[in-house]
């Protein structure tokens, strides 16, 4: 059953790839807040809802940036997994590499899904549109994932 609204919290720190997912997400029918961090500290204390974060909502979907300052997307992924209230948050790695090494370090460290970013702007949104049909309208997904 989809969800009236959906949190999405995208960790990223490259500002047109912020600007450029803000657009896609706009172009989405789809009812949603997307929140962002520019840096994998912040993304941990967001989750945490540690200090600035306190009532910052718990995302429905994460989507990474691998290539992050203070503290890189792997790092950030492998604690998200390894923490028993979090680790059920599906994670998206959208990332500019398309190295095997990156891949298989995404999955091996339990990523739900691993995305090489577009540059074309069409494509990102055909990306973000699909991200929002399979985990919002057609993935099942915990009750503590989508209760916030």
């Amino acid at each position: 059953m989809a969800k009236q609204s959906v949190e999405i919290l995208m960790v990223e720190d490259n500002d047109d790839d912020i600007l450029l997912a803000q657009h896609a997400f706009k172009k989405s029918t789809m009812s949603h807040r997307l929140s962002i961090v520019t840096n994998g500290a912040e993304a941990l204390a967001f989750l945490r809802k540690d200090g600035p974060y306190q009532n910052a909502p718990t995302p429905d979907l994460v989507l990474l940036d691998l290539n992050l300052p203070k503290k890189g997307g792997r790092e950030v992924l492998h604690e998200i997994k390894a923490d028993e209230h979090l680790r059920t948050i599906p994670i998206v790695v959208l990332t500019t590499s398309d190295t095997q090494e990156d891949i298989r370090g995404a999955y091996h460290d339990h990523a739900n899904a691993y995305i090489t970013k577009p540059i074309d702007i069409k494509r990102f949104i055909e990306i973000v549109q699909s991200l929002q049909n399979f985990w919002f309208s057609t993935a099942a997904l915990p009750d503590n994932v989508v209760a916030n």
